[in-house]
């Protein structure tokens, strides 16, 4: 079909180079018909990413060193919630909490409060269906 279309249209018009640009990419586009461990759409890529494209659009009002590092921390905080199997919400609410309430010097009270901790209570989890 490009083929029969690429004589038809300007070689520098809009579409003429959409045709071109499609036709010198033809083999990328068919390599997942050669191996079926490739997927037809990166939509997975696309996906993981996401929470990264959105971010940039929220640093940009990160307009000092301080507000950068405050949402590079919470943004740290949240993942490596993500990543332990939690809540973010409800872990953040936990540490709002707790936090005010907790003596700094003391290493293992601290040490209760991080994502990975086994004493950090249920309601932090991320609830499996059965």
């Amino acid at each position: 079909m490009l083929r029969m279309q690429t004589p038809k249209v300007l070689p520098k018009s809009a579409l003429g180079q959409a045709i071109k640009y499609c036709r010198n990419q033809w083999d990328k586009l068919e390599a997942f018909l050669d191996d079926g461990r490739l997927e037809i759409d990166n939509n997975r890529s696309e996906r993981s990413i996401k929470p990264f494209v959105i971010g940039r659009k929220n640093w940009i009002f990160a307009n000092t060193p301080k507000g950068a590092k405050a949402s590079a921390v919470t943004y740290s905080i949240v993942e490596t919630a993500k990543e332990n199997g939690l809540n973010p919400y409800q872990y953040l609410m936990h540490l709002f909490e707790e936090l005010p309430n907790i003596d700094v010097s003391d290493e293992k009270a601290i040490d209760q409060l991080l994502p990975w901790s086994n004493s950090l209570p249920a309601h932090c989890r991320i609830q499996h269906d059965k």
